[in-house]
């Protein structure tokens, strides 16, 4: 087999393109969020970060944060009242 016929046989086609999903209001308005918040942080003008992450069926809500050390007590009771205050709205 000559080194042209080898080389053809190497040859993976790519799979098609992932088609371009609708946008969503919702979805990039969280982007939109995030990038700003991720772009305070780069810019070092951010000491700490709490998110409140509620799940689509609306059924799970957590909470993560970053923090300094001295913020994480204000940060918890903060993220605690913001929970209550969701899932009591939920009902």
């Amino acid at each position: 087999m000559s080194e042209i016929a080898a080389e053809t046989n190497r040859i993976v086609a790519f799979p098609q393109a992932v088609a371009a999903a609708p946008v969503d209001e919702n979805t990039a308005s969280m982007i939109e969020v995030l990038q700003e918040q991720l772009r305070l942080a780069r810019e070092g003008k951010l000491r700490s970060v709490a998110v409140v992450s509620v799940s689509s069926d609306g059924g799970a809500i957590g909470t993560q944060w970053s923090c300094t050390h001295g913020d994480i007590t204000s940060l918890i009771g903060k993220l605690t009242v913001l929970t209550h205050d969701m899932m009591a709205a939920r009902k």
